[in-house]
């Protein structure tokens, strides 16, 4: 296991709900539903599916109560992993603790394998295509959501954050991870042809994070996994930054424009 991959665990192992709670927040713009629901809206026809990174298991359940008949996810920490089992909807899913470069599956098992915000943190991202095309029948589905950065009040933050992050001690600095190339649609063709796969279909959710000064800051604090690695003085003096940066742009309603993009990359295997 890769330094990157020991602090993913541990990090989710601590907060094991932190994703899904701050995807919940947000709602899709021009459409009002959350990431995930707008996401499996994507693999509609699934009827055998396996979530790389599957986390909490909040996108699986989304597709369970969906009807998809067999569900099945790996992730590293065993943390999200035990929240995933309490779901009711995956009281029968295969939920395995492990790394997506090696998947303890079948050949052709699945007819779809999705990745929500994981692909784009996981090294060795060769093997995990590759593992990825081994898992799926021959005409499966690969989907793939990624991060396409922050807007309004959540650019401002990474900009007043980043001098922040870039002292903090090396021995507590986040591993560098993931491969650029997974979240391009070129980088992924460039991933995903040599594989087998056909080239991506590619367009952009933006999820509206709006809310008070307060609302945002706790959505900009819990985005980034750097933020753990600060002490409290830097924690606090940050919010104050923030603050003052963001103060003129708050509306006489009291809220604060904040959005974030999310890139989704669907494929078939050929």
């Amino acid at each position: 296991m890769t330094s990157a991959e020991e602090f993913l665990r541990s990090y989710h192992d601590a907060r094991p709900d932190a994703a899904s709670e701050l995807a919940g927040r947000g709602r899709v713009t021009g459409d009002g539903r959350t990431v995930y629901e707008v996401f499996a809206d994507r693999v509609a026809t699934a009827k055998a599916v396996l979530d790389l990174g599957c986390g909490d298991g909040a996108l699986l359940a989304e597709l369970g109560s969906r009807g998809v008949a067999k569900l099945a996810g790996v992730d590293l920490s065993s943390g999200q992993l035990a929240s995933a089992g309490r779901r009711p909807e995956l009281a029968e899913a295969d939920l395995r603790q492990g790394r997506a470069q090696e998947l303890p599956f079948e050949d052709g098992e699945f007819d779809t394998v999705v990745s929500f915000m994981a692909l784009m943190l996981m090294t060795d991202v060769e093997q995990v295509v590759a593992e990825a095309a081994r898992v799926l029948a021959p005409g499966g589905t690969l989907a793939i959501g990624v991060g396409g950065g922050g807007r309004e009040a959540l650019e401002i933050f990474l900009k007043v954050a980043r001098p922040l992050f870039a002292v903090v001690p090396e021995e507590r600095r986040v591993p560098a991870a993931g491969d650029p190339r997974t979240r391009t649609r070129e980088g992924l063709d460039e991933l995903l042809t040599p594989a087998g796969f056909e080239p991506v279909a590619w367009d952009r959710m933006v999820v509206d994070f709006g809310g008070t000064p307060d609302e945002v800051w706790q959505t900009c604090h819990d985005s980034y996994y750097q933020m753990a690695t600060l002490d409290n003085t830097h924690r606090k003096g940050l919010r104050t930054a923030f603050t003052v940066a963001t103060r003129n742009l708050v509306t006489p309603e009291g809220r604060l424009a904040a959005s974030a993009c999310v890139d989704v990359a669907v494929t078939r295997l050929r």
